[in-house]
């Protein structure tokens, strides 16, 4: 509406006045002067008594006496009335259980934010708009989510000083690190989703990093060799998409987004929900986060959680990986408090939501759109919470220190883990399939094998590693006897898995393949087959991103490695 139009009220059209009833899940007509309005930035109209004579708007006119006791406008009328049911009562449409309810708020709480401030939506559309704050990916993401593939999002948290009141942490001039960080992996199908943080004392080698700087020039910042993990972000001019070259370094996996959170994000995300739960098992005074709480149930917000994300000293072993169980704690707890009803069915709290969430995050450009945050939004808001895993990467002391201030991966057990994330499984036990369509991929490795000298199969790279199917090709022909191998190039596209497709009357040679390569059951294709470069019928390999080399299984892992730093999201535990 325009500045005219907000001055008269009269003139508004009694269908803008529908809104949501969170109570019944119905929209309904609010035309009675005494309705409430909605608290939510956007058109508001000057407060008018019977006893003025006029006022001026912000156009300057001025507005015409108005008579509060006029008569509210009838309801308009039914275009297709339902018949009476006998006895003279209309038949009512069954009211929408709780669960439904839930559920409309859960995927597009949003867009019911906007529905239900009426007038206001697209006003308070734009105020949200504006108040997004984006960086560029500079090309370090896949180029944005998709709702057909797995989605992941590095979750950054800076220890940058800005904003009022956290000068009192110290180091205020500070440009800030990645400080926590967490890779949040959501399946295919959205039934389980993993969060791995990845520990800021980390030694790594951070990437060379295109990047756009303020003034929207192009560098290039030059990478270091073993340098901690949060000198990724913020130091060197470095930018959220050096931190998630550096991600995809360490992992194997490129992010679709990045989310940055400063201090203030903590703070006023947690008031927005109306405090989140944590548990201590001991209490805890720690003057350098400023916590003080005795062991128990709380629930905080504000300053209090900023306090308990950051305290450390007076949790488990006083580091950085104490610090990160907290966390993951607090971060399952605000989870939780997200999906709950008391949130999703409270359009104060989404409104609290909305203009916190927009506020405190930084994103990137590719999402820097309300509407594509609801999407992304919508994709998250379909897990189960007791499928969502936190874990930690693997990580042992730097043997190179004699007193030790750093850790390094533990490749033994992070290999495994960050290969169950990119071939999509979960750490929790999750149910994808029946027993029945399992026992029938398994039976596809069981049955008799060909000799190796009569595998005949011709090899793909899809893989995206330069020379994976020739290295291949050399290592069955040289190593394991397969001479009837060949080589046919490249893929049309990546793959995430290695796949090897085959006709009925081929089995026992695949079978012999998948021995040798080290393939699931879930991998083998029945299938037809196609012919080689001599005309003859061949089975096909094609390497996926899961390849690691020629002459190693390729198999993921179905459970994680034993001794890794897991918390299930559904689960609340007391901090040490």
């Amino acid at each position: 509406m325009d500045a005219q139009g907000r001055g008269r009220a009269e003139n508004i059209d009694p269908a803008d006045q529908w809104v949501l009833n969170p109570n019944t899940g119905d929209y309904e007509l609010r035309l009675s002067p005494s309705a409430g309005q909605s608290a939510v930035p956007g058109p508001r109209r000057s407060p008018r008594s019977s006893t003025r004579q006029g006022s001026r708007g912000r156009d300057g006119r001025r507005d015409e006496p108005r008579d509060e006791q006029r008569e509210v406008p009838p309801q308009r009328r039914r275009r297709n009335p339902q018949p009476e049911a006998a006895g003279g009562r209309r038949k009512q449409k069954p009211r929408k259980s709780k669960g439904k309810k839930v559920l409309m708020w859960t995927g597009g709480s949003l867009a019911l934010v906007l529905v239900a401030v009426g007038v206001g939506g697209y006003v308070y559309y734009q105020h949200l708009n504006d108040n997004i704050n984006s960086i560029a990916d500079d090309g370090a993401s896949t180029g944005g989510f998709s709702k057909d593939r797995a989605i992941n999002i590095l979750v950054m948290g800076t220890d940058k000083r800005s904003g009022e009141g956290n000068e009192k942490y110290g180091d205020k001039g500070s440009v800030g690190h990645a400080d926590t960080t967490i890779l949040l992996h959501v399946s295919k199908d959205r039934t389980n989703a993993t969060a791995l943080s990845i520990p800021r004392d980390m030694i790594t080698d951070i990437p060379d990093c295109p990047t756009t700087m303020k003034d929207g020039s192009k560098k290039t910042i030059t990478g270091t060799k073993g340098a901690r993990f949060n000198e990724s972000l913020g130091q060197s001019e470095r930018t959220p998409s050096c931190t998630m070259r550096t991600v995809t370094e360490i992992t194997g996996i490129v992010p679709d987004h990045f989310m940055v959170a400063d201090f203030n994000a903590v703070k006023t995300l947690s008031s927005a929900v109306g405090g989140v739960d944590v548990c201590l098992a001991k209490d805890i005074d720690d003057p350098d986060s400023h916590l003080d709480l005795p062991a128990g149930k709380h629930t905080i917000e504000g300053e209090e959680a900023l306090a308990f994300v950051r305290t450390r000293h007076s949790v488990g072993t006083g580091g950085d990986l104490s610090r990160i169980e907290l966390q993951q704690q607090f971060l399952s707890s605000l989870m939780r408090k997200l999906k709950s009803n008391d949130t999703l069915t409270s359009p104060s709290k989404m409104i609290k939501l909305a203009e916190a969430g927009t506020e405190a995050l930084t994103v990137d450009s590719k999402i820097a759109d309300i509407m594509k945050l609801r999407d992304l939004g919508m994709e998250l808001g379909k897990l189960d919470m007791k499928n969502l895993s936190f874990a930690t990467v693997p990580v042992v002391d730097n043997p190179a220190e004699k007193v030790h201030t750093t850790v390094v991966v533990d490749e033994a057990k992070a290999d495994p883990l960050f290969s169950m994330m990119r071939a999509d499984e979960s750490l929790t036990a999750v149910k994808k399939k029946e027993k029945k369509e399992k026992a029938a991929v398994a039976a596809r490795l069981k049955g008799s094998k060909s000799e190796a000298s009569e595998v005949r199969v011709n090899i793909y790279n899809g893989s995206g590693k330069t020379g994976a199917a020739q290295a291949t090709l050399t290592y069955l022909q040289n190593t394991e006897g397969m001479s009837k191998a060949s080589q046919l190039g490249n893929a049309p596209s990546d793959l995430k898995k290695t796949t090897l497709e085959y006709a009925p009357d081929q089995a026992d040679q695949a079978r012999r393949l998948a021995d040798v390569m080290g393939l699931s059951g879930s991998a083998m294709k029945p299938g037809k087959s196609e012919k080689n470069s001599q005309g003859l019928p061949a089975i096909k390999l094609t390497l996926g991103s899961d390849f690691k080399g020629a002459g190693v299984p390729i198999s993921t892992p179905s459970k994680a490695p034993e001794g890794i730093q897991k918390v299930e999201a559904d689960k609340t535990v007391c901090a040490k």
